[in-house]
């Protein structure tokens, strides 16, 4: 196979997707016989700074040459996250990729999110070698404190289920439907999360702490950037900041951290494992993933791999909200199996919501129709091309995938899948990282008490 004039080799494409071209594989193809030395640093707050090296080929891939760059520099402003860009090499390549992400360029969108994630413009410069900086990786320590009576409480796109914790056993737990991205009133947020605090209250003699896990970027407990609040006016983008905190102010002085749900997933999979190098992916309104590092701590990186590029092709389906094609939001979330029902002959009521469509899939699946099987099997083969990629970037020993696409026959035929197309065509990797559903010791950890032992009491 061949783009941009790189040949590939995937023996086992998607089955309802066979123009898929993994970002993960043409990447390592390309890398073969890239000799021109680049580097890249993203700067975040904090004096944090994260570095990257690689290599492009000669002058006579221009082409091939700007699509490896921008696509890289595009997964690492998600991964990572930073509000400036060094670069140092390649200049004319480095060059035509600041255009691309001005504000007037094709990927403004993630210009614009850098400014609402740390309130300043994203800034892409050209430096040299005695101005690049060094990295400053600043890991830390994340939850798994279970002592007392603690509310977790999990903020989702369809749905928010809130557990009420006593010394790390669940004592209750709900769950409860509800359209936060439908709002564009952040007082139905608000009341929402109130809500589901006071309930989990009730069932507890006292509360000491509350943790949240949640869609979003975070500066400290403000959602910067959440889906949540996707329609709520930038004027009232103060009470999206101040939300947790003020509902946690209803139910009096007590401490609460919010973290990114990915991480809360991650978390949740390094408690159970009791091991690090973990990854999560909760693949539900949309792809939420996180990172444990092999000490246990998460990187202070976004982790947002939802808009993190993961397919090549021209036809690749485009996300609505970001504007590009081909990210990971449309790959590892109900989104991606209602996009493939249709292929198989499976029609959807465009009167549904988006998690009634996912439930049609998922029972005719469980009924063993062969059709909605091919859809599973089509995410479990783009997550193992997929995973060749997260690789280069995080030190992983266990991949947990989790979220109500994973749940029944149709989460068994996914993983099966992934870990099929590993063993044939990434041996090295599936020797490595073992990819796996939560087992019940994981279930019972689950994503509410890892969300409740965040605060350190």
């Amino acid at each position: 196979m061949t783009y941009l004039g790189i040949d590939y080799t995937l023996k086992n494409t998607p089955a309802l997707d066979p123009g898929f071209v993994p970002f993960g594989v043409w990447r390592q193809a390309y890398l073969q016989e890239a000799h021109r030395p680049i580097k890249l640093a993203l700067l975040r707050d904090g004096g944090q700074v994260s570095v990257f090296e690689t290599h492009l080929r000669d002058e006579s891939y221009a082409e091939a040459n700007f699509r490896y760059l921008e696509r890289t520099v595009k997964f690492l402003l998600w991964a990572v996250g930073g509000w400036k860009i060094q670069l140092s090499g390649c200049e004319e390549t480095a060059r035509r990729l600041i255009h691309e992400y001005s504000s007037e360029g094709p990927r403004h969108f993630d210009a614009g999110f850098v400014e609402d994630m740390f309130e300043r413009p994203l800034e892409i410069e050209l430096v040299d070698e005695a101005h690049f900086p060094a990295a400053n990786e600043q890991p830390r320590s994340m939850g798994g404190h279970l002592a007392g009576c603690r509310i977790g409480f999990d903020a989702g796109g369809s749905d928010r289920k809130v557990s009420a914790v006593i010394d790390g056993e669940t004592v209750y737990s709900e769950e409860v439907v509800w359209f936060p991205k439908e709002s564009a009133d952040p007082t139905y947020q608000y009341n929402g999360i109130v809500e589901a605090f006071k309930t989990a209250a009730s069932k507890m003699p006292r509360v000491d702490a509350i943790g949240v896990s949640s869609a979003g970027t975070f500066v400290g407990n403000a959602p910067m950037v959440s889906s949540l609040f996707i329609k709520v006016p930038r004027e009232r983008r103060e009470e999206v900041k101040t939300v947790y905190d003020r509902a946690a102010r209803e139910i009096g002085d007590v401490p609460i951290v919010v973290a990114n749900d990915g991480d809360v997933t991650a978390l949740a999979g390094a408690m159970s494992l009791q091991s690090g190098a973990v990854m999560g992916i909760a693949m539900g309104t949309s792809e939420a993933a996180g990172y444990v590092n092999p000490e246990g701590k998460i990187l202070g990186w976004f982790n947002e791999l939802a808009f993190a590029p993961v397919d090549l092709q021209a036809q690749a389906p485009r996300d609505e909200w970001s504007g590009d094609f081909g990210v990971g939001c449309k790959y590892f979330s109900q989104d991606a199996v209602i996009r493939l029902a249709p292929l198989v002959g499976v029609d959807l009521d465009p009167q549904l919501s988006l998690a009634e469509k996912l439930k049609v899939v998922q029972k005719l699946c469980e009924e063993g129709h062969k059709g909605a099987e091919q859809v599973f099997l089509t995410i479990g083969s783009y997550l193992a091309h997929t995973l060749s990629l997260y690789s280069a970037f995080y030190d992983l020993k266990y991949l947990l995938v989790l979220g109500r696409v994973a749940s029944g026959k149709g989460g068994d035929l996914l993983i099966g899948e992934c870990q099929r197309v590993l063993q044939e065509e990434y041996s090295d990797l599936a020797a490595r990282v073992k990819v796996m559903l939560p087992d019940e010791k994981a279930r019972r950890v689950g994503q509410s008490i890892a969300a409740a032992s965040l605060p350190e009491v």
